[in-house]
């Protein structure tokens, strides 16, 4: 549900293995950001502000989906959390700095930093944030619902957490992964040479890796279906699949990266458009316009996110790159609003005051006329 790495990097790369190298060096360097000022795009249900993306939403290099939250790695190394908040999964604790990846949990959330140690804050009812010492070599990071994952520099993968439906148990032998996910109650490995290895809870068949188990290069995780990607840009599926999540449209060519949630799927194309598919009762499918240079997707339940390369034009609200009329009509439609009501929009709300008031109607009207 979540990537850290943009596949638009390693499709052609044989098996995966020039993951496992950008990997090690996003966890061993501070000077190499995957993307420098990305804006998130959200979409689908919003019920606890999990598509309210904190102003303001820039300089963004990574983009994660918790279950009923939101989590960004900025260009400066600390993270930004939003959304359900009730086991304290958006608390990211001090110091917020140094880090190089970010994971989610179904109600907890992790941080990989670039000294290769884990930090894991929010739900810890089965000890899903008690990182196993020792805490350091870590390249990789993943959360499930109650569990986590991280791989080592050395190529094995070191489970915590919930210990039923055999979650911690990684098939032998634990060596030459390269990558890790994980979805409710069951986890995933890709190997160095392109299979996937699933193990734990399997009554969706989703440890149930298709033939032929090979040429992968990513892997992701939902809540009880899978997506693999292969090599030549196209996507496996497997798992439950009630709602068409496993069902890729066609044509099922030119993916670099890959999102699953608890119904739905998410696809990024070379081009940088998203593809959607599955379960669409909370508009999670519906990929707002313009859908254009994304870099990577993430999903949490009924919510989407994208990580956009544009560099965003400050006080543009409908995304269409220039701060004219309608951004002003909208932000005057909305004033006086503050969060809970109808008619607050996150959005809207440049200084993060909790209202949209007559400094937020400042910041607007200071860049009034700029943009493309």
């Amino acid at each position: 549900m979540e990537r850290g790495v943009s596949m638009r990097r390693v499709i052609g790369s044989t098996a995966g293995g020039l993951l496992f190298v950008m990997l090690m060096s996003a966890a061993a360097s501070a000077d190499s950001p995957l993307v420098v000022d990305g804006a998130i795009v959200t979409w689908g249900w919003n019920e606890y502000g999990q598509c309210d993306v904190p102003a303001p939403n820039t300089s963004f290099m990574a983009v994660a989906g918790g279950w009923y939250h939101g989590l960004g790695l900025k260009s400066d190394r600390s993270i930004v959390a939003w959304g359900s908040n009730e086991d304290g999964q958006c608390d990211v604790p001090e110091p917020n700095s140094d880090f190089a990846a970010v994971a989610r949990g179904g109600w907890h959330s992790l941080g990989l930093r670039i000294d290769g140690s884990i930090v894991a804050w929010g739900a810890d009812y089965h000890e899903q944030c008690e990182v196993p010492a020792p805490n350091s070599g870590f390249v990789a990071v993943a959360g499930g619902g109650w569990h986590s994952l991280g791989l080592k520099a050395d190529g094995s993968i070191v489970t915590w957490g919930c210990t039923g439906d055999g979650l911690r148990d990684v098939p032998p032998p634990n060596t030459d992964f390269i990558a890790v996910t994980a979805g409710t109650n069951h986890s995933l490995g890709l190997k160095s040479y392109g299979a996937i290895v699933a193990w734990g809870y399997n009554n969706n068949g989703e440890c149930d890796v298709p033939e032929p188990n090979a040429d992968f290069i990513a892997v992701t995780a939902g809540v009880a279906h899978n997506l693999g990607l292969k090599s030549d840009g196209s996507i496996v599926a497997w798992g439950w699949n009630d709602y068409g999540q496993c069902d890729v449209p066609s044509p099922n060519a030119d993916f670099v990266d890959i999102a699953a949630g608890y119904g739905h799927s998410l696809g990024l194309k070379t081009d940088g458009s998203i593809t959607a598919w599955g379960w669409n009762e909370y508009g999670q499918c519906d990929v707002p316009e313009p859908n254009l240079e994304n870099i990577a997707v993430a999903a949490g339940v009924h919510h989407s996110l994208g990580l956009n390369a544009i560099t965003p034009v400050p006080g543009d609200l409908d995304g269409d790159g220039d701060v004219d009329l309608s951004d002003l009509a909208d932000l005057l439609g909305r004033y006086g609003a503050c969060v809970g009501e109808p008619a607050y929009d996150a959005n809207a709300d440049f200084d993060d005051s909790g209202c949209i008031d007559l400094s937020d109607l400042a910041y607007l009207l200071a860049y009034y006329g700029t943009g493309t």
